[in-house]
Protein backbone atom coordinates (compact mmCIF):
# COMPACT_ATOMS: atom_id res chain seq x y z
CA UNK A 1 0.00 0.00 0.00
CA UNK A 2 3.01 2.32 0.37
CA UNK A 3 3.80 2.05 -3.33
CA UNK A 4 2.89 5.49 -4.74
CA UNK A 5 2.26 4.06 -8.22
CA UNK A 6 -0.50 1.87 -6.78
CA UNK A 7 -2.09 4.95 -5.23
CA UNK A 8 -1.87 6.82 -8.53
CA UNK A 9 -3.40 3.87 -10.37
CA UNK A 10 -6.19 3.55 -7.80
CA UNK A 11 -7.01 7.24 -8.15
CA UNK A 12 -6.99 7.19 -11.98
CA UNK A 13 -9.04 4.00 -12.18
CA UNK A 14 -11.60 5.30 -9.64
CA UNK A 15 -11.99 8.46 -11.70
CA UNK A 16 -12.45 6.49 -14.93
CA UNK A 17 -15.00 4.10 -13.42
CA UNK A 18 -16.82 6.70 -11.35
CA UNK A 19 -16.83 4.59 -8.20
CA UNK A 20 -14.50 2.86 -5.75
CA UNK A 21 -16.38 -0.41 -6.13
CA UNK A 22 -15.95 -0.63 -9.93
CA UNK A 23 -12.31 0.45 -9.68
CA UNK A 24 -11.65 -2.23 -7.07
CA UNK A 25 -13.24 -4.84 -9.33
CA UNK A 26 -10.95 -3.85 -12.21
CA UNK A 27 -7.85 -3.78 -10.03
CA UNK A 28 -8.75 -6.97 -8.15
CA UNK A 29 -8.50 -5.19 -4.80
CA UNK A 30 -10.94 -4.82 -1.94
CA UNK A 31 -13.09 -1.69 -2.22
CA UNK A 32 -11.81 -0.51 1.15
CA UNK A 33 -8.20 -0.78 -0.06
CA UNK A 34 -8.84 1.36 -3.12
CA UNK A 35 -10.71 3.94 -1.05
CA UNK A 36 -7.86 4.05 1.48
CA UNK A 37 -5.20 4.49 -1.23
CA UNK A 38 -7.04 7.50 -2.66
CA UNK A 39 -7.58 8.93 0.84
CA UNK A 40 -3.86 8.45 1.60
CA UNK A 41 -2.99 10.30 -1.60
CA UNK A 42 -5.23 13.19 -0.60
CA UNK A 43 -3.65 13.24 2.85
CA UNK A 44 -0.10 13.12 1.43
CA UNK A 45 -0.80 16.02 -0.91
CA UNK A 46 -2.99 18.03 1.44
CA UNK A 47 -5.91 18.42 -0.98
CA UNK A 48 -9.24 16.84 -1.88
CA UNK A 49 -9.03 15.08 -5.26
CA UNK A 50 -12.51 13.54 -5.48
CA UNK A 51 -15.99 14.69 -4.62
CA UNK A 52 -17.81 11.72 -3.09
CA UNK A 53 -21.58 11.20 -3.21
CA UNK A 54 -24.10 8.35 -3.19
CA UNK A 55 -24.11 8.35 -7.00
CA UNK A 56 -20.31 7.96 -7.25
CA UNK A 57 -17.26 10.17 -7.43
CA UNK A 58 -16.06 13.03 -9.62
CA UNK A 59 -12.88 15.05 -9.87
CA UNK A 60 -12.45 18.26 -7.93
CA UNK A 61 -10.75 21.22 -9.61
CA UNK A 62 -7.46 20.12 -8.04
CA UNK A 63 -8.00 16.55 -9.23
CA UNK A 64 -8.59 17.73 -12.80
CA UNK A 65 -5.30 19.63 -12.80
CA UNK A 66 -3.34 16.70 -11.42
CA UNK A 67 -4.89 13.96 -13.57
CA UNK A 68 -2.87 14.61 -16.80
CA UNK A 69 0.40 14.32 -14.87
CA UNK A 70 -0.64 11.01 -13.31
CA UNK A 71 -1.77 9.58 -16.66
CA UNK A 72 1.57 10.54 -18.19
CA UNK A 73 3.46 8.99 -15.27
CA UNK A 74 1.53 5.72 -15.57
CA UNK A 75 2.10 5.61 -19.35
CA UNK A 76 5.82 6.16 -18.78
CA UNK A 77 5.80 3.33 -16.24
CA UNK A 78 4.08 1.02 -18.73
CA UNK A 79 6.75 1.88 -21.31
CA UNK A 80 9.48 1.17 -18.75
CA UNK A 81 7.90 -2.23 -18.04
CA UNK A 82 7.79 -2.99 -21.76
CA UNK A 83 11.45 -2.05 -22.18
CA UNK A 84 12.45 -4.27 -19.25
CA UNK A 85 10.39 -7.05 -20.79
CA UNK A 86 12.16 -6.64 -24.14
CA UNK A 87 15.55 -6.72 -22.45
CA UNK A 88 14.52 -9.98 -20.81
CA UNK A 89 13.25 -11.41 -24.08
CA UNK A 90 9.59 -10.98 -23.15
CA UNK A 91 6.70 -9.23 -24.95
CA UNK A 92 4.51 -7.32 -22.53
CA UNK A 93 2.56 -4.10 -22.10
CA UNK A 94 -0.99 -2.77 -22.28
CA UNK A 95 -2.92 -1.35 -25.24
CA UNK A 96 -5.93 0.85 -24.43
CA UNK A 97 -8.30 1.34 -27.35
CA UNK A 98 -11.38 3.52 -27.78
CA UNK A 99 -13.88 2.49 -30.43
CA UNK A 100 -17.40 2.93 -31.76
CA UNK A 101 -19.63 -0.02 -32.64
CA UNK A 102 -18.71 -0.77 -36.28
CA UNK A 103 -14.99 -1.51 -35.72
CA UNK A 104 -15.80 -3.22 -32.42
CA UNK A 105 -18.12 -5.68 -34.16
CA UNK A 106 -16.43 -6.19 -37.51
CA UNK A 107 -12.68 -5.65 -37.02
CA UNK A 108 -11.62 -6.00 -33.42
CA UNK A 109 -12.64 -9.63 -32.74
CA UNK A 110 -10.40 -10.91 -35.55
CA UNK A 111 -7.62 -8.38 -34.92
CA UNK A 112 -7.51 -9.07 -31.18
CA UNK A 113 -7.64 -12.82 -31.70
CA UNK A 114 -4.58 -12.75 -33.98
CA UNK A 115 -2.77 -10.13 -31.89
CA UNK A 116 -3.26 -11.91 -28.56
CA UNK A 117 -2.31 -15.20 -30.19
CA UNK A 118 1.04 -13.74 -31.22
CA UNK A 119 1.59 -11.57 -28.12
CA UNK A 120 -0.18 -13.24 -25.16
CA UNK A 121 1.74 -11.05 -22.71
CA UNK A 122 0.23 -7.82 -24.03
CA UNK A 123 -3.06 -6.85 -22.39
CA UNK A 124 -5.81 -5.07 -24.35
CA UNK A 125 -8.44 -2.78 -22.82
CA UNK A 126 -11.41 -1.71 -24.97
CA UNK A 127 -13.71 1.25 -24.28
CA UNK A 128 -16.87 1.47 -26.40
CA UNK A 129 -18.49 4.85 -27.07
CA UNK A 130 -19.49 7.32 -29.76
CA UNK A 131 -17.18 9.63 -31.73
CA UNK A 132 -17.32 12.39 -29.12
CA UNK A 133 -16.50 10.04 -26.26
CA UNK A 134 -13.60 8.40 -28.13
CA UNK A 135 -12.14 11.83 -28.94
CA UNK A 136 -12.40 12.80 -25.29
CA UNK A 137 -10.71 9.57 -24.13
CA UNK A 138 -7.81 10.16 -26.54
CA UNK A 139 -7.45 13.78 -25.43
CA UNK A 140 -7.48 12.82 -21.73
CA UNK A 141 -5.00 9.98 -22.23
CA UNK A 142 -7.53 7.43 -21.06
CA UNK A 143 -6.86 5.43 -24.25
CA UNK A 144 -3.70 5.19 -26.37
CA UNK A 145 -5.60 5.38 -29.64
CA UNK A 146 -9.16 5.28 -30.90
CA UNK A 147 -11.26 4.56 -33.97
CA UNK A 148 -12.97 7.67 -35.35
CA UNK A 149 -14.62 9.06 -38.42
CA UNK A 150 -11.96 11.22 -40.06
CA UNK A 151 -10.89 13.96 -40.14
CA UNK A 152 -10.26 13.92 -36.40
CA UNK A 153 -9.27 16.91 -34.29
CA UNK A 154 -6.36 18.90 -35.82
CA UNK A 155 -4.17 18.24 -32.78
CA UNK A 156 -4.45 14.44 -33.26
CA UNK A 157 -2.34 12.23 -35.50
CA UNK A 158 -4.45 9.92 -37.64
CA UNK A 159 -4.19 6.85 -39.86
CA UNK A 160 -6.78 6.18 -42.56
CA UNK A 161 -8.03 2.58 -42.42
CA UNK A 162 -11.08 2.31 -44.70
CA UNK A 163 -13.80 4.06 -46.67
CA UNK A 164 -17.26 2.94 -45.53
CA UNK A 165 -20.29 3.49 -47.79
CA UNK A 166 -23.59 4.69 -46.35
CA UNK A 167 -26.56 2.70 -47.65
CA UNK A 168 -30.35 2.93 -47.49
CA UNK A 169 -32.09 0.29 -45.35
CA UNK A 170 -35.73 -0.58 -46.06
CA UNK A 171 -38.42 -2.91 -44.74
CA UNK A 172 -39.08 -6.01 -46.83
CA UNK A 173 -41.67 -5.23 -49.51
CA UNK A 174 -41.12 -1.47 -49.36
CA UNK A 175 -41.84 0.25 -52.72
CA UNK A 176 -38.27 1.58 -52.89
CA UNK A 177 -36.89 -1.96 -52.57
CA UNK A 178 -37.79 -2.49 -56.24
CA UNK A 179 -35.02 -0.05 -57.24
CA UNK A 180 -31.38 -1.02 -57.72
CA UNK A 181 -30.24 2.32 -56.29
CA UNK A 182 -32.03 5.07 -54.39
CA UNK A 183 -32.18 8.69 -55.58
CA UNK A 184 -32.14 11.52 -53.01
CA UNK A 185 -35.65 12.63 -54.01
CA UNK A 186 -36.93 9.11 -53.23
CA UNK A 187 -36.31 9.89 -49.55
CA UNK A 188 -38.55 12.98 -49.47
CA UNK A 189 -41.48 12.55 -47.10
CA UNK A 190 -40.50 9.01 -46.11
CA UNK A 191 -40.77 8.09 -42.39
CA UNK A 192 -37.10 8.17 -41.42
CA UNK A 193 -35.01 6.85 -38.53
CA UNK A 194 -31.96 9.08 -38.10
CA UNK A 195 -28.59 7.78 -36.91
CA UNK A 196 -27.29 10.66 -34.82
CA UNK A 197 -26.00 11.48 -31.36
CA UNK A 198 -24.55 14.54 -29.69
CA UNK A 199 -24.92 16.87 -32.65
CA UNK A 200 -25.03 16.60 -36.42
CA UNK A 201 -23.19 13.59 -37.87
CA UNK A 202 -22.59 12.00 -41.29
CA UNK A 203 -26.19 11.03 -42.09
CA UNK A 204 -27.43 14.56 -41.41
CA UNK A 205 -24.63 15.91 -43.60
CA UNK A 206 -25.59 13.45 -46.33
CA UNK A 207 -29.27 14.48 -46.26
CA UNK A 208 -28.27 18.13 -46.32
CA UNK A 209 -25.85 17.72 -49.22
CA UNK A 210 -28.30 15.83 -51.40
CA UNK A 211 -31.19 18.11 -50.32
CA UNK A 212 -33.33 15.19 -49.20
CA UNK A 213 -36.17 15.94 -46.79
CA UNK A 214 -37.46 12.76 -45.15
CA UNK A 215 -39.94 12.80 -42.26
CA UNK A 216 -37.65 12.14 -39.28
CA UNK A 217 -39.55 10.08 -36.70
CA UNK A 218 -36.74 8.74 -34.46
CA UNK A 219 -33.19 9.90 -33.69
CA UNK A 220 -30.75 7.47 -32.05
CA UNK A 221 -27.08 6.45 -32.11
CA UNK A 222 -27.93 2.73 -31.83
CA UNK A 223 -27.56 1.07 -35.25
CA UNK A 224 -29.28 -2.17 -34.25
CA UNK A 225 -32.28 -0.35 -32.76
CA UNK A 226 -32.74 1.37 -36.13
CA UNK A 227 -32.53 -1.94 -38.00
CA UNK A 228 -35.08 -3.53 -35.67
CA UNK A 229 -37.49 -0.65 -36.24
CA UNK A 230 -36.94 -0.76 -40.01
CA UNK A 231 -37.74 -4.48 -39.97
CA UNK A 232 -41.07 -3.68 -38.28
CA UNK A 233 -41.94 -1.15 -40.97
CA UNK A 234 -41.57 1.93 -38.75
CA UNK A 235 -39.51 3.77 -41.35
CA UNK A 236 -36.43 3.69 -43.52
CA UNK A 237 -32.90 4.78 -42.69
CA UNK A 238 -29.34 5.24 -43.89
CA UNK A 239 -26.61 3.24 -42.15
CA UNK A 240 -22.92 2.53 -42.80
CA UNK A 241 -22.15 -0.63 -44.75
CA UNK A 242 -19.69 -1.87 -42.13
CA UNK A 243 -22.48 -2.34 -39.57
CA UNK A 244 -24.70 -4.03 -42.19
CA UNK A 245 -22.36 -6.91 -42.98
CA UNK A 246 -23.57 -9.31 -40.30
CA UNK A 247 -27.12 -8.50 -39.30
CA UNK A 248 -29.93 -10.65 -37.87
CA UNK A 249 -32.71 -8.47 -39.32
CA UNK A 250 -34.91 -9.17 -42.34
CA UNK A 251 -34.41 -5.89 -44.19
CA UNK A 252 -33.46 -4.64 -47.66
CA UNK A 253 -30.24 -2.71 -48.35
CA UNK A 254 -29.70 -0.45 -51.36
CA UNK A 255 -26.94 1.96 -52.42
CA UNK A 256 -27.58 5.60 -53.14
CA UNK A 257 -27.29 6.60 -56.81
CA UNK A 258 -24.37 8.82 -55.82
CA UNK A 259 -22.46 6.90 -53.12
CA UNK A 260 -21.58 8.70 -49.88
CA UNK A 261 -18.69 7.51 -47.71
CA UNK A 262 -17.24 8.07 -44.28
CA UNK A 263 -13.53 7.60 -43.67
CA UNK A 264 -12.73 5.39 -40.71
CA UNK A 265 -9.34 5.83 -39.12
CA UNK A 266 -7.28 5.45 -36.01
CA UNK A 267 -6.45 8.63 -34.07
CA UNK A 268 -3.92 9.32 -31.32
CA UNK A 269 -2.38 12.31 -29.57
CA UNK A 270 1.16 11.77 -30.83
CA UNK A 271 2.10 8.92 -33.13
CA UNK A 272 5.77 9.36 -32.23
CA UNK A 273 5.09 8.75 -28.52
CA UNK A 274 3.26 5.41 -28.85
CA UNK A 275 4.57 2.51 -26.79
CA UNK A 276 5.95 -0.55 -28.61
CA UNK A 277 2.85 -2.54 -27.62
CA UNK A 278 0.52 0.02 -29.24
CA UNK A 279 2.66 0.13 -32.39
CA UNK A 280 2.47 -3.66 -32.61
CA UNK A 281 -1.32 -3.53 -32.26
CA UNK A 282 -1.63 -0.94 -35.04
CA UNK A 283 0.33 -3.19 -37.40
CA UNK A 284 -2.49 -5.75 -37.16
CA UNK A 285 -5.23 -3.36 -38.34
CA UNK A 286 -6.85 -3.66 -41.81
CA UNK A 287 -5.06 -0.74 -43.52
CA UNK A 288 -6.59 0.50 -46.74
CA UNK A 289 -4.74 3.81 -46.78
CA UNK A 290 -2.69 6.22 -44.73
CA UNK A 291 -3.13 9.82 -43.69
CA UNK A 292 -1.71 12.28 -41.17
Amino acid sequence: MDNPLLKYLAFVKTTEKGSFTLAARDLDYAQSSVSKMVADLEKDWGMVLLERSKSGVRLTAAGEQIMPFLRRMLRDYDELEEQIGRLNGLECGTVRIGTFSSPAINWLPDVLSRFRGDYPGIECEILLGDYREVEQWISEGRVDCGFLSLPARPDFDEILLAKDEYKVVLPKGHPLAGKEAIAPEDLNGQPFLLLEHGGKTEVSDLLEQCRARPDIRVTTWEDFAIMAMVEKGLGISILPDLILRRIPYNIEVRSLITPYYRQIGLAMKDRGQLTPAVRKFISYLPFLGNAG
